[in-house]
């Protein structure tokens, strides 16, 4: 009895080991999503299958046709994609739209379930909030922001919420109107922050999960430098600090993040740009990276990524380097889940450059791998068995 029990015990072990390598191994592939401008040949929404653990990235070709989907986000549970498409004008209305589509996770291909008016011309970022039941939009020339219900079905219903922002910039034109470009819910979903580039002000808006309301906190909006051009934002994973990315400064600003109120307290600033650069830049993309221990931005113009080490307890960078995206004009860029890769999507010169990263350092290194897609603006990621 004992050898027939030290027997099983070592099958059980031995099975237990293999299922977890095998789920590991799982955990690693990815379908991934590339979102597009359309007015220069692109056709829409682009797949590829991914895996993590070799770097190996095979096309699956045109996942959905439509119009200029900028920006995307999966739900979770990767059955949904939401998609803003970034229009002046949709159904004969100054505004652009929002796409919601199912996934095929065997074929990568996106079902159309369903689009609406996105209240607001040139919608330029799509999130969800934290329950997944309302999808996000920050409409750039509409300067406004708007909230929409996510059906059982994965459909989007028509907005719960558009709330219009008001006032100018610093420079003229480009900041004289609102321009609404980022909307991030913080983790215990209670506010969103919204960057609006126009006004040089993060505003934090009481976020209402039932009804999918937005508060504007007047008290708390953070006012930035005259001509920063906020853009995106990302907070700490441990939701202490938030980061912000300047477009028209080139700049990351620190902040410490108050839980209970939502407000914004400065803390550093620094230049995405090396010392020695002096030519025209506009900053895109920020992202932390899943360790928390590596910030990175996008530079358009001196056609770079940007990597900042960060002191988990202060929330301050320290600049490590700028490295090529690969291409011109890289307007978005991802890290895979993993925290393995980076994708630079290089609009300019219709390219998606993968790049490796050093997990002790942060540092990159570009890889040999470069596939082409038309316009890419926004990469995001869906598991696969």
């Amino acid at each position: 009895m004992r050898t027939i029990t030290g027997t099983c015990s070592l099958l059980f072990l031995f099975l237990s080991l293999f299922l977890l390598q095998a789920n590991a191994a799982a955990s690693h592939k990815y379908l991934v999503y590339i979102g597009t401008f359309t007015d220069t040949g692109s056709k829409g929404i682009y797949v590829y299958r991914f895996d993590a653990a070799t770097g190996d990235l095979s096309p699956l070709g045109v996942a959905a046709e439509t119009a200029s989907p900028s920006f995307l986000v999966p739900d979770r549970a990767g059955r949904f994609l939401y998609a803003v498409n970034e229009l002046q004008k949709f159904q004969d209305q100054e505004s652009g739209a929002v796409s919601a589509f199912a996934i095929d996770k065997e074929s990568g291909k996106l079902k159309f379930l369903n689009q609406v008016s996105s209240h607001g011309a040139n919608p330029a970022h799509i999130t969800l909030d934290n329950t997944g039941k309302y999808v996000l939009i920050a409409n750039y020339f509409g300067g406004n922001v708007a909230t929409f219900p996510v059906r059982p079905d994965g459909s989007i219903g028509e907005a719960s919420t558009i709330v219009q922002h008001h006032g100018h910039g610093a420079i003229s034109p480009r900041q004289d109107t609102p321009h609404a470009h980022a909307i991030v819910p913080s983790p215990d979903n209670r506010f969103v922050l919204v960057a609006d580039l126009g006004l040089d002000e993060v505003l934090v808006y009481r976020f209402d999960p039932a009804k999918g309301s937005l508060t504007l906190v007047d008290a708390d909006t953070t006012k930035l430098d005259p001509g920063a051009g906020p853009r995106h934002i990302a907070f700490s994973r441990d939701g202490k600090f938030v980061y912000v990315i300047n477009e028209i400064q080139s700049s990351v600003a620190v902040f410490s993040y108050n839980k209970a109120t939502g407000a914004l307290h400065f803390i550093q600033k620094l230049s995405t740009l090396p010392k020695d650069y002096s030519g025209p830049n506009d900053d895109a993309e920020i992202q932390l990276h899943p360790s928390g221990k590596f910030l990175y931005a996008s530079n358009r113009g001196h056609d770079s990524i940007a990597v900042f080490s960060v002191d988990k307890r202060k929330g301050t960078l320290t600049f490590q380097e700028t490295v090529s995206s690969g291409g011109k004009i890289p307007r978005g860029f991802s890290l895979d889940p993993t925290g393995k890769w980076l994708f630079a999507a290089n609009q300019k010169t219709d390219t998606v450059l993968l790049l490796k990263v050093d997990p002790k350092t942060g540092r990159l290194t570009p890889t040999n791998t470069v596939v082409s897609v038309p316009s890419p603006v926004c990469v995001v990621f869906v598991p696969i068995p």
